[in-house]
């Protein structure tokens, strides 16, 4: 059992450990990881204020996951609840103060809020304890909600959460929250750079690129643990993959809109220009200040690049478009690089580009059905498809049919 002095240190150790986290959604996930480990928690959910609702973001729920075969993840469905008295989230984003129930279904009938028992009938999981706690910067804006579920007791049994231990869970809010707001401007500005390359190309939308950096982290995690990648060091490049996927395409703003914009297939000479678009991407990044400009680097260079060898010319220097020395075809021109020659985060982009693209309408093209897609996809594994990515991409399929949910078209 800790004494006061080692919880206060924990809290703070957990502070900056999430400070350490660049990318908003994987951002939500570490706060409710901590919080939940620090009140020895069961469950819980994160929603974001946004306009005038609160969104659903992440969920955590130890006894759903364990009942889950090995490897498989909680699949979810966001959903918004308003900002009103009504509901337990919405009454403390609305209030900016805490709410600690010892059980949800023993709610005083004099209490402006109330449980919606309907969830806990779907998932035929028993909500006791809740505390909910708001997302409050130094300012004083509430930018989401923390909700914990079911405190548990050194033997496992369910019991209210620690009044004792209220300050100190506040104090590791407001600091997340103050993460979460810094995040969210590093997640603006790239959505900026991305709306920049969409006023060229309507196809780079931001709900595009977030499907491609969601399926390329989930896969690369499923193909990590299959090669015993440290967690930790699992973590750091979800973290700098999440947000470099989002600019694999970014290059295209320095192509000509004849060729970007062009509604039949594009012949030879415009495909050529075209392919330039990711060492022009990668021209960006190639001042390598820190580790999610190598990772930027790599996937702007590399996402067009093939298992086989027959992809695009990625052996190039991004500042002269010419061959690197030593990797010249007969013609002198750029060869492309081929199976392990590709980083893993260029061959994972790849697939989760690919995936998206065939699943979409584009102006060309109705979307392909799932089955046509998945075919197409299994098929080239070992051809334009490292193939251990493409056998991760199907163990992560449940959880990239609910990505493609959570981020669809405008």
């Amino acid at each position: 059992m800790m004494d006061e002095k080692q919880k206060l240190q924990e809290i703070i150790d957990l502070g900056f450990e999430i400070r350490q986290v660049q990318d908003l959604d994987l951002l939500l996930e570490h706060i409710l990881t901590k919080a939940r480990r620090f009140t020895n928690a069961d469950a819980g959910s994160i929603y974001m204020v946004e306009k005038d609702r609160l969104t659903f973001k992440c969920n955590q729920n130890d006894t759903l996951q364990a009942k889950l075969a090995p490897g498989k993840k909680l699949i979810y469905s966001s959903f918004t609840v308003p900002i009103d008295t009504h509901s337990i989230s919405g009454s403390v984003a609305s209030s900016g103060e805490m709410l600690n129930i010892p059980d949800v279904y023993e709610i005083p009938p004099g209490a402006p809020y109330s449980f919606d028992r309907h969830y806990d009938e779907l998932s035929q999981y028993r909500t006791h304890s809740m505390l909910t706690i708001p997302l409050k910067t130094t300012a004083g804006k509430v930018v989401g909600v923390l909700q914990l579920i079911n405190a548990r007791a050194a033997d496992g049994a369910v019991v209210p959460f620690a009044r004792e231990d209220e300050p100190l869970i506040v104090y590791f809010a407001n600091n997340a929250a103050t993460s979460i707001e810094r995040a969210q401007m590093t997640r603006a500005l790239l959505l900026r750079m991305i709306g920049m390359a969409e006023l060229r190309d309507p196809k780079e939308t931001g709900a595009h690129v977030n499907r491609v950096a969601s399926y390329s982290v989930e896969i690369y995690e499923v193909w990590a643990n299959t090669r015993c990648v440290a967690c930790t060091q699992v973590d750091r490049n979800k973290d700098i993959l999440r947000m470099a996927a989002m600019l694999h395409d970014v290059g295209k703003v320095a192509i000509s809109d004849t060729i970007l914009k062009k509604p039949a297939k594009l012949d030879e000479a415009e495909y050529a220009v075209m392919k330039q678009h990711t060492f022009l991407g990668a021209r960006l990044f190639s001042d390598l200040y820190s580790d999610f400009d190598e990772a930027a680097y790599q996937v702007a260079l590399n996402h067009h690049e093939r298992w086989d060898g027959k992809g695009y010319p990625g052996h190039i220097n991004p500042h002269t478009g010419k061959a690197v020395q030593g990797y010249e075809n007969s013609d002198g021109s750029p060869r492309p690089k081929k199976g392990e020659e590709i980083p893993p985060f260029g061959r994972v982009v790849a697939i989760a580009d690919v995936y998206d693209a065939l699943s979409s309408r584009r102006a060309y093209k109705e979307p392909w059905s799932e089955d046509r897609v998945l075919e197409n996809l299994r098929s080239e594994a070992g051809k334009q498809f490292d193939p251990d990515m493409i056998e991760a991409f199907f163990e992560s399929l449940d959880v990239i049919r609910s990505i493609e949910k959570r981020y669809p078209e405008g």
